[in-house]
């Protein structure tokens, strides 16, 4: 797989695509841990940006933002398959959600980080913010990139 490859794009609330999103960020972020979504939780991100990389028409990556504030939105739920990481597509989708926050006007990305993660962030400039926290059972920073 080249990275050039890879198609980014934003998927719609409810739509095949976001079915097979579910299906990625529970079983990279959510079975490891013993965890499941709640329909409660998924019904809540229809007010969220969902963007996804694309590789051979299959999502490979994905991404959550959230709007916070007019200047603020969250990036959560950063997922990369299985057969694709260290492959270069988190940073490829980081990238693209933070050029799409910014045209949609938004000024700063924070998120929440699993302490595995950090280093990925503070390699895409990202910035710790405060002590770690626990969050679904493990380990987290706040994190914050100003765009």
């Amino acid at each position: 797989m080249k990275t050039h490859e890879i198609e980014l794009k934003e998927i719609l609330f409810g739509s095949p695509e976001h079915k097979q999103s579910i299906e990625l960020r529970s079983l990279v972020l959510r079975k490891p841990l013993g965890l499941e979504f709640s329909e409660k939780e998924l019904a809540m991100e229809n007010k969220e940006f969902h963007l996804a990389a694309f590789y051979k028409n299959q999502i490979v990556g994905i991404l959550l933002l959230k709007p916070i504030s007019d200047s603020e939105i969250k990036m959560r739920q950063v997922a990369t398959s299985p057969n694709h990481q260290s492959q270069g597509i988190g940073s490829i989708l980081v990238g693209f959600s933070e050029r799409f926050a910014k045209e949609k006007g938004y000024s700063k990305i924070t998120l929440h980080a699993r302490e595995t993660a950090v280093p990925f962030y503070l390699r895409m400039n990202y910035e710790t913010e405060g002590e770690m926290f626990e969050e679904v059972s493990i380990p987290h920073f706040k994190m914050h990139k100003n765009l």
